[in-house]
């Protein structure tokens, strides 16, 4: 095989060097032999060829680094700018030509690069610190199935510490099963840092151009335990309250009677007395049995039958059913809900009921209307009154608390676990109009279930 010659290849300060000179050598050749043929001393011609010639060679390599120098700055500052140096600087100074321009806009991309570089480390900190701060099992796995990202959680759950962890597959990590399957569900599964239920989740995200899949471990257990202890807690404070406020009167009064009945001779009035305490005795034992039945009656909440409920039909049925208040309808939409007809009716007599006992003191009436929602697809329902407004808000759904002298205290706590028993939400807040309060219900919607 032949070689082929290999072709010299110029840069381009050397480009700019060759070409300034060409420039330069017809004139200077032409200055030289009119120097000849002028009948000028051999002195003079030397004298003044050198000169010609030095000026000639000054300028094309004064023009060649005047092309260069700022070449190898711009190179310098984009090599920087590769390594991740964004601490140099071009000078423009008061050169408001193209090379100017040029340099003030890589400084400015200096600048640029820099901030993003400064809020890139900025948020991969705080990734970093919230990945360790959670309670919350992270992992990242690439394309492989090999671990390559596990905060501290993960390593209290695995029982084992990172360095051990990663470039391992999940079925070595006991994880196997967590990357299968359908996300979000629930999981029972045992690890070495605790068994328990937990949710898991599944995200994929690139890095370095490559897919990485993450995984995301919730332990509900614990959430769970407390949610029961809390719940437990608040049951026995007020049944321990109720229980009291029952049981002291009666162990007092049986004392008494104990004592009366000991007594010889007996008062006169002994009969009289042993009557009224037994009859206290009877009505608070009456109370306490009350009581038992309301806090049945929240615990036995049958799941709803749902079927298509007329909105308007179930409003002005119950509104008819109020006597004690004027109650005005105000129509809306003709929509249904897919509900159970006896419970909601329970909850809106209820709340119509709470809003004419309210509008009573000051001799107001009640207003009771319904919309539609559009996104999501949804049914406000409310009921106004015109009362002195709503009591305090943080006891308004705890279970037994009341305001009225013969109130129960679970009307609303029944009516609110309805309602989210359906999917929706019940409040009750002060008007925003004037006085008086608003209970506000919404239900979900099928999206077919619009106006007809």
């Amino acid at each position: 095989m032949t070689r082929r010659p290999r072709r010299l290849l110029l840069t381009h300060d050397r480009r700019v060097l060759l070409l300034t000179g060409l420039a330069g050598l017809l004139p200077t050749a032409l200055v030289v032999v009119l120097l000849w043929s002028g009948g000028y001393a051999p002195r003079t011609v030397w004298t003044l060829g050198a000169f010609v010639t030095g000026w000639w060679l000054l300028f094309a390599f004064s023009a060649r680094e005047t092309v260069a120098r700022p070449l190898q700055t711009l190179s310098n500052l984009l090599g920087a700018l590769r390594e991740g140096d964004f601490s140099f600087r071009a000078r423009a100074g008061r050169d408001h030509g193209p090379l100017g321009d040029a340099l003030r806009e890589l400084n400015a991309l200096a600048d640029t690069l820099r901030e993003e570089r400064l809020g890139a480390l900025e948020a991969g900190a705080l990734l970093q610190r919230v990945m360790g701060e959670i309670d919350v099992a992270v992992f990242a796995f690439d394309g492989e199935g090999r671990l390559r990202l596990v905060n501290r959680a993960g390593e209290a759950l695995l029982g084992r510490p990172v360095e051990q962890l990663l470039d391992r597959v999940a079925p070595e990590l006991g994880l196997g099963e967590i990357l299968e399957g359908a996300a979000p569900r629930l999981l029972d599964a045992a690890f070495a840092g605790g068994a328990g239920r937990y949710e898991v989740r599944h995200g994929t995200f690139r890095q370095d151009g490559r897919p990485h899949r993450l995984v995301v471990l919730s332990d509900l257990s614990r959430t769970l335990r407390e949610e029961e202890r809390a719940a437990w807690q608040r049951l026995i404070r007020v049944m321990g309250h109720e229980l009291n406020n029952s049981l002291a009167p009666i162990r007092s009064i049986a004392t008494s009677l104990e004592a009366l009945v000991g007594r010889d001779p007996r008062p006169a009035d002994a009969e009289a007395d042993l009557t009224r305490g037994l009859a206290v005795i009877a009505s608070r034992a009456e109370s306490l049995g009350r009581f038992m039945d309301a806090y049945a009656r929240l615990a036995r909440l049958p799941p709803p039958q749902r079927r298509p409920l007329a909105v308007g039909d179930l409003v002005r049925r119950v509104a008819g059913m109020e006597t004690r208040a004027p109650v005005a309808v105000h129509p809306g939409p003709d929509v249904e809900v897919h509900a159970d007809p006896d419970q909601m009716e329970l909850v809106l007599i209820n709340l119509v009921k709470n809003a004419a006992e309210a509008s009573l003191e000051s001799g107001g009436g009640v207003t009771v209307g319904w919309s539609a929602v559009a996104r999501p697809a949804a049914v406000e329902l409310w009921v106004d009154d015109e009362g002195p407004g709503p009591p305090d808000a943080g006891n308004l759904f705890v279970p037994f608390f009341t305001t009225k002298p013969k109130g129960s205290g679970i009307g609303l706590v029944l009516s609110r676990q309805i309602v989210e028993a359906h999917g929706g939400s019940l409040t009750l807040a002060a008007h925003r109009r004037g006085r008086g309060s608003r209970a506000a219900l919404r239900l979900p919607r099928p999206a077919k279930a619009s106006k007809r």
